[in-house]
């Protein structure tokens, strides 16, 4: 058990943590700034699927190119790796932002906040559980390395 915790916590996953940091300043700027600053707040579930969504196409690109040849050192070329990696954050943020929203209208609907407040804070818990869903897909199906023959 420890092995497996030592191959998931090795360099890789800290080179992940500060692709991740680059990337949630850009992803983050992009997402609440439409949601709040462009006012998609207003639009109701459609302006946090619009928000959240922007984050993780503009998010992606950089992610993309920073986690293939700075974190997972990948040397894979061609469509084969691309797929993966678009299937990968696809998943993962239909996932995360999908749980996230149940939930947190659970655990916050009867709290009297403010529709915009709860967007925000739903939008932060859909964000943290994208980051483990996607270091776990990028390190073992998008960027995985091919075993030897």
């Amino acid at each position: 058990m420890m092995d497996k915790l030592k191959q998931i916590f090795d360099p890789t996953f800290f080179r992940f943590i500060l692709v991740g940091i680059v990337n949630t300043l850009v992803g983050y700027g992009v997402m609440f700034g439409l949601y709040n600053l462009a006012g998609l707040h207003t639009w109701g579930d459609a302006g946090y699927w619009i928000s959240s969504a922007a984050n993780y196409v503009v998010g992606s690109i950089v992610s993309f190119f920073l986690n293939k040849h700075f974190t997972f050192r990948s040397r894979e070329t061609g469509a084969g790796v691309v797929a993966r990696f678009i299937v990968n954050i696809s998943v993962c943020w239909l996932l995360a932002y999908g749980l996230a929203q149940p939930v947190m209208e659970q655990l916050l609907g009867g709290l009297g906040l403010s529709g915009q407040l709860q967007g925000n804070l739903t939008m932060l818990a859909g964000s943290g559980l994208f980051v483990v869903l996607n270091y776990l897909g990028q390190r073992f199906f998008a960027f995985r390395t091919p075993k030897s023959k």
